[in-house]
């Protein structure tokens, strides 16, 4: 099970890395024509859009996989199509850019659990998505995309603890935390959790 987790980080790392740049670029595109008070403003808005995008996606991927490695029974793919999803996206979004965010003292940190906070946008998503997997076992949303929406995320989430100004020096953390929003959590999504139910009848992907 470490070589398959192993295995997965390191074929994430490409992915991920190309959505943290494109985060970057996002950021530094809006500080550059002096619009990140205005962005700020509205990135609650955009948070809770990309936020339970990325639970549907998280709560189909996890429950097809569920059902097509196991054929389990309806209540227990529920319920970790349920878990998987709220959890992973959870720590993806918002735990670790928050984290970030109080290490790099930023003046608005704040979490932002959005199943408890919009629990009557974010849980419906998880359902839907929920859904959908168990609809189809297969998985047709490119994984690129995937990691696209969740760096996304994480970025508004950190642009609504900025505030109106920040450094360029603190690109370079905002980066790491990023990648690590999005890498960490994609492979407890990809792999690491549905192990826990299927015993070990995941294939590895290669590439």
């Amino acid at each position: 099970m470490l070589r398959r987790i192993a295995t997965e980080l390191r074929h994430h790392i490409p992915f991920t890395g190309l959505g943290a740049v494109t985060g970057i670029i996002g950021i530094v595109i809006i500080v550059a024509v002096g619009a990140l008070p205005s962005v700020s403003q509205a990135s609650e808005t955009v948070f809770y859009v990309l936020h339970p995008l990325h639970v549907v996606l998280s709560a189909g991927v996890t429950t097809a996989m569920y059902r097509k490695y196991t054929r389990g029974r309806l209540l227990p793919a529920v319920l970790v199509g349920y878990l998987g999803s709220i959890g992973v996206a959870t720590l993806s979004d918002s735990v670790v850019p928050f984290i970030g965010e109080l290490l790099l003292d930023l003046p608005h940190a704040e979490a932002h659990i959005g199943f408890i906070e919009e629990w009557q946008i974010v849980n419906p998503a998880a359902l839907l998505g929920i859904a959908i997997g168990l609809w189809s076992s297969h998985t047709l949303f490119p994984h690129a995309g995937h990691v696209l929406i969740s760096t996304w995320a994480s970025l508004f989430h950190t642009i609504m603890a900025l505030g109106e100004t920040v450094e360029w020096i603190q690109f370079l953390p905002i980066f790491v935390f990023l990648f690590l929003a999005v890498w960490l959590p994609c492979c407890l999504s990809d792999i690491v959790f549905p192990l826990l139910f299927t015993k070990g009848n995941i294939p590895v992907e290669e590439g």
